[in-house]
C-alpha cells in the first residue's frame, strides 16, 4: 500500500513539473513574440505588462473604477449564484425526467425548445423583466448552466443497469426507493461531469451578462479595458476569468473522486 502511494505521489510531482514546465515555456514564447511585434495585432501586452496591470489593478480603481478584488468578489457572487441555481433545479429535474416517463413527456418538449437558445439572446428580456441588477445576471448564469446540469443528470440515469433495477423489484423495493438508492448512485460520475461542464459555461457567459449595465466585475472591467484601449487590462481579465475556472475544476474533480471512490483519492 505504501509502495502504490509512492508511486502516485511520485507520478503526481511529475506531472505538475510538466504542467509548471508548460506554463514557463509559454509565457516565455509569448515574452518574446510579444516583444518583437510578432502577435497578430496593432498592440498586444506581453506578459510582464499584465503582471504591472495586476500589480496596479491592486491599488488601484483605474480604468474601471474598481479594485481588482472587487470585481473578483462581484463576479463570482453572480456566477455562483446562477450556478447552484442551476444545481439544485437542473440536477433533481434531470434525474427525475430520466425515472419518471409521465413527467418526462410533459417537459421535455418545453424543454427541448428551450434548449438550443443561446443564453445571451435572454439578455434584453431579462432588462425589460427584472431590470439590470445582480439578479439579472444571475438568471443569464442560470440560463447557461442549467442544461448540461439537466442533460447530463438525464442521461446518467437513463443508462442505469436493468439488472441492479430488476434486483430490487426482487427484493420488494419500491420504485421511489429503487431511484434513491439505486438510481441517483449510479448517476454521481455524469452528475459531477455535467456540473463541470455548468461551471465552464458559466464562467464563459459571464462578459456576456456583465454587460447588463455593470458597474463592477472581471466582465465588466474587460469591457471598460477595451473601452479605454487598455489591452493589459483585458488580457488581466481573461486570465484571471481562465485560472478561477482553473481552481473551481481542480476542486470539483477532488471532491468527484472522494464522492464516487468512497473517500479515495
Amino acid at each position: 500500500m505504501k509502495v502504490k502511494r509512492k508511486f502516485f505521489e511520485k507520478n503526481d510531482l511529475k506531472y505538475t513539473l510538466m504542467t509548471v514546465l508548460t506554463f514557463v515555456v509559454f509565457l516565455m514564447l509569448w515574452q518574446v513574440l510579444a516583444m518583437n511585434n510578432l502577435i497578430v495585432g496593432e498592440y498586444t501586452p506581453s506578459p510582464s505588462e499584465v503582471l504591472e496591470a495586476f500589480i496596479f489593478k491592486i491599488y488601484n480603481v483605474g480604468p474601471d473604477g474598481n479594485l481588482l478584488i472587487t470585481n473578483i468578489l462581484t463576479s463570482l457572487q453572480i456566477s455562483m449564484s446562477g450556478f447552484v441555481l442551476a444545481v439544485i433545479i437542473g440536477v433533481p429535474l434531470g434525474l427525475l425526467m430520466g425515472w419518471y416517463r409521465l413527467l418526462d413527456r410533459f417537459v421535455r418538449p418545453i424543454f427541448e425548445i428551450i434548449r438550443p437558445i443561446p443564453a445571451v439572446s435572454w439578455i434584453p428580456l431579462m432588462i425589460v423583466w427584472i431590470g439590470v441588477g445582480t439578479e439579472a445576471k444571475a438568471v443569464i448564469i442560470f440560463l447557461t448552466a442549467f442544461i448540461p446540469c439537466v442533460l447530463n443528470s438525464y442521461t446518467g440515469i437513463r443508462q442505469t443497469s436493468q439488472a441492479l433495477i430488476n434486483v430490487a423489484k426482487v427484493y420488494g423495493a419500491s420504485n421511489f426507493y429503487t431511484f434513491l438508492h439505486v438510481g441517483v448512485p449510479s448517476t454521481v460520475p455524469m452528475i459531477f461531469a455535467g456540473m463541470r461542464i455548468a461551471l465552464a459555461s458559466s464562467w464563459s457567459c459571464l462578459v456576456a451578462a456583465e454587460m447588463l449595465a455593470a458597474s463592477a466585475g472581471l466582465g465588466y472591467m474587460i469591457n471598460m479595458g477595451r473601452n479605454f484601449g487598455r489591452a493589459d487590462v483585458v488580457v488581466l481579465g481573461m486570465i484571471i476569468i481562465g485560472f478561477i475556472g482553473y481552481i473551481f475544476t481542480t476542486v470539483f474533480t477532488v471532491i468527484e473522486k472522494i464522492v464516487v471512490r468512497g473517500g479515495t483519492i
